[in-house]
């Protein structure tokens, strides 16, 4: 099956065909750090990370850029009200990200510009878009004159008109047009600044986007991606405003992720800007708002996702972001990922299996990076691979392909079981132990390609329990194991049932009795 995705400009499912062959530009509109990162602050760098390793397993040579936003009116507020320098504070919440990404497994960003860094690169651009008369400076200002675009609005499908209803804006009178946005804006007493050919200011948000992409990727590059709530007004305007400059397409593809809802209240979390939604099958205008008016960002109550992850191992939170499609909305609640985290013990229990079985850790087995070198597999197998990849190449369904992962894992107990392969008096049968293997080290692939089984889990064996607990854990197995010899089956299924209410599993083996939590 062909690669296609779902082009947001287009709103239709298109073949992939890349600038340069071979190649793959990407860019992701990252965030304003002026905050510790909260769990919406994941969701696009996991699902884009993601996207770069299908890429790159596919033999795409690939460039990921997330940027930085480290110059903000947001950022001047909060610094002023902390009492510290807006680089001081930008510095601390970059460090906070990078932490974050690291610990969720994003580890494929090739460049992460900060803004302030390429002003430069805004001011030329800004210069071009005068010279060309398409923006005008106003009492130390300068402006995007939105009527000089002919196609403005064709990323939304708003025209100028329908772009102010609801919408911020921006408050100067003296505008040629009230949608006219801001490239460079004046700065007051205290604030960062730098010097302009058209006074002392720094620049607006949407220009930032536009020079550091193309600084990095060209002035034509392959996908742009980015939360639902950028589609309006940032990256219509990021579009407006670089293809007027450069009288080139911008981005060949707009990937756009929906949003982090809190549970099925429809609660936005994350969101700081302005539109939202499902773009599977974009809703009209008045839901979008109206699920704007339900947002929960992060001022509101959004929890830090360190916070998040002193709860859920890190590995089960982004399993559970990449369980749904990334254009869909996700419903988060602990109970949601803690299902997640219960699910995900299945493969964790069969990885001790194979440890067991061959004396080997299955985080050993060398696994491929490439669809030309993928492991050697008989038919069975191969299917399962066949799906995941069928998954992926429509338009990067990873909650299909977490669905294939699943049924692979499935079946490869049954083999387990069905060979004896994890009883006590196993034979050691060298074709069933190769499949095994080479079954596993599937598994491994396919999960590498989703971001999880890279390293042991923490929380898969017991070596969290100290000897204490342990010992008492042990005690009633023995109590449940006695109970059964006596066929008191009523006390044996009281004890697995009052340890289930606990989040404790037992799983009864040939030779003997294991337990786990979740």
């Amino acid at each position: 099956m062909t690669l296609r995705v779902y082009n947001t400009l287009t709103r239709t499912k298109e073949t992939f065909e890349t600038v340069e062959p071979g190649r793959v530009g990407m860019y992701l509109c990252g965030p304003t750090v002026y905050k510790p990162s909260h769990i919406g602050h994941m969701v696009g760098p996991v699902i884009f990370d993601t996207i770069k390793r299908y890429l790159v397993y596919n033999g795409y040579e690939v460039q990921l850029v997330i940027n930085i936003t480290d110059v903000d009116d947001k950022l001047i507020n909060r610094a002023a009200e902390n009492g510290v320098t807006v680089a001081a504070l930008a510095e601390e919440m970059t460090r906070d990200y990078f932490d974050n990404l690291a610990t969720i497994g994003v580890d494929s960003v090739d460049d992460f510009p900060k803004a302030t860094d390429h002003i430069d690169e805004m001011q030329s651009m800004i210069g071009r878009l005068i010279e060309d008369g398409h923006a005008y400076p106003l009492e130390g200002d300068v402006y995007f004159e939105v009527s000089t675009d002919d196609d403005y609005g064709k990323l939304s499908r708003r025209t100028v008109e329908e772009t102010m209803a609801g919408t911020r804006v921006e408050a100067n009178q003296r505008k040629r047009h009230p949608a006219d946005f801001a490239l460079w804006k004046k700065s007051r007493d205290g604030e960062p600044s730098w010097e302009s050919p058209w006074g002392p200011g720094r620049p607006g948000w949407h220009i930032e986007c536009s020079a550091m992409s193309m600084k990095l990727l060209g002035e034509s590059f392959d996908i742009h991606g980015g939360g639902l709530d950028l589609l309006f007004p940032h990256h219509e305007n990021e579009l407006a405003q670089s293809e007027s400059c450069n009288g080139k397409p911008f981005a060949r593809y707009w990937l756009h992720n929906g949003l982090m809802q809190s549970g099925t209240g429809g609660r936005q979390i994350g969101g700081d800007h302005d539109r939202h939604g499902d773009l599977r099958e974009l809703p009209p205008r008045d839901e979008q708002l109206q699920q704007e008016t339900n947002k929960l960002a992060g001022s509101q109550g959004a929890a830090s996702v360190k916070e998040l992850f002193a709860v859920h191992d890190p590995e089960i939170v982004r399993f559970f972001l990449l369980g749904t499609h990334y254009r869909s909305p996700i419903d988060l609640s602990d109970e949601r990922i803690a299902e997640t985290g219960r699910s995900l013990q299945g493969f964790y229990r069969l990885f001790e299996a194979f440890e067991r079985i061959t004396g080997s850790s299955v985080y050993e087995l060398k696994i491929s990076t490439s669809r030309e070198t993928s492991v050697e597999i008989d038919e069975e197998l191969a299917s399962f691979r066949d799906r995941f990849v069928e998954a992926m190449d429509d338009d990067f369904n990873t909650a299909g392909a977490v669905g294939v992962l699943f049924e692979l894992r499935t079946a490869v107990n049954a083999f387990v079981d069905d060979s004896g392969l994890d009883a006590a008096a196993a034979p050691t049968g060298a074709e069933d132990r190769e499949r095994l293997v080479a079954a596993l080290t599937l598994i491994r692939e396919l999960g590498g390609l989703l971001g999880v089984f890279h390293h042991p889990h923490a929380a898969a064996a017991d070596g969290d329990a100290d000897g204490l607990t342990e010992e008492l854990m042990q005690l009633l197995i023995d109590l449940r194991a006695e109970a059964r010899v006596e066929k008191n089956f009523s006390m044996a299924d009281t004890i697995r049932d009052r340890l289930a209410e606990i989040d404790i599993t037992l799983e009864d083996r040939t030779d003997k009795t294991l337990w786990r939590r979740g």
